[in-house]
């Protein structure tokens, strides 16, 4: 009795008990599904036929597929662009609303509205921006008499669309962190700067880089991860189109599992994918000793 009575009292059991639910729904909901799928990576099921073991047949069907190594080229130049750019337009853009200005909050929330607003709608919008022939962004370049492409069914031009569409979206979530990061710098190291003489640009490489280097850490491991995972914006605005110009992997894995049913297939992708994920993380980590000031 004593035994049991210390286990009820103890911090442990209440700590494990209160956790239970969220433990509950980690397990059926995120880990069963994981091993569930690298179960049937290694499976021919189409949701109709029992399930039939084919070893690493999906694997090697995948390194031969050309349509996979398309998508994986769409995936890593959307990458490329999107996560450079976004950094550090999103980075200027905090550094400008981290000073003082009239109406600062205002501009704050109307960069971030983006965020939460519905890709759906988004896509619509930009969809509208993009029109050949009756859209805001080539009216504007016709005023300078320069002649705008068919954006969303060009295959030179959709990519670039897409990701100047995310990278607009994903602005505010990115200048909310580095704002952060910029009001946790103290105004001692700018004031030194200052007796000292420094320029603005010498402030702005000696000081706020180096100790915004943990945020912009942050930002890009998200971004990295995020760009990976890219799919609303491509199914709603091109549907992967035109021909496989914008189809990239999640949106290929998307199509195998629910449009072709090879969810053997689909399964092999997400662990490929997944695996992208993680070297890139691993290897952004390496290099962080080298440039984050801790």
């Amino acid at each position: 009795m004593k035994v049991k009575k210390s286990l009820i009292y103890s911090d442990g059991f209440w700590a494990c008990l209160l956790l239970l639910p969220n433990l509950l729904g980690f397990i059926i909901f995120t880990l069963f599904p994981v091993i569930a799928a690298l179960f049937l990576s290694f499976t021919e099921y189409d949701m109709m036929s029992p399930v039939k073991w084919i070893g690493i047949q999906n694997y090697t069907e995948l390194f031969n597929d050309a349509t996979f190594k398309q998508v994986l080229f769409n995936t890593l130049y959307y990458s490329i662009f999107t996560v450079p750019l976004g950094v550090i337009i999103s980075l200027f853009l905090a550094i400008a609303l981290d000073q003082k200005i009239a109406l600062v909050k205002f501009y704050r929330a109307v960069y971030f509205l983006p965020v939460i607003s519905s890709m759906v709608a988004v896509a619509m919008v930009w969809q509208w921006i993009f029109n050949p022939e009756y859209g805001l962004l080539n009216y504007i370049l016709s005023l300078f008499r320069i002649k705008g492409p068919a954006w969303l069914s060009d295959p030179t031009w959709a990519m670039p669309a897409i990701i100047i569409t995310n990278i607009w979206k994903g602005l505010g979530f990115n200048m909310l962190l580095f704002l952060a990061g910029l009001q946790g710098i103290s105004n001692s190291y700018y004031e030194a700067a200052d007796i000292e003489g420094a320029s603005w640009w010498t402030k702005f490489i000696k000081i706020t880089i180096p100790l915004l280097s943990p945020t912009t850490f942050f930002v890009l491991i998200m971004s990295f991860i995020s760009s990976f995972q890219v799919f609303d914006s491509v199914f709603l605005m091109t549907g992967g189109g035109p021909g496989r110009s914008t189809s990239v992997l999640v949106h290929y894995l998307y199509q195998n599992a629910f449009q072709y049913f090879r969810m053997g297939y689909a399964s092999a992708l997400a662990y490929v994918l997944f695996l992208l994920v993680f070297l890139v993380t691993i290897v952004q980590f390496i290099f962080q000793k080298k440039w984050v000031v801790y």
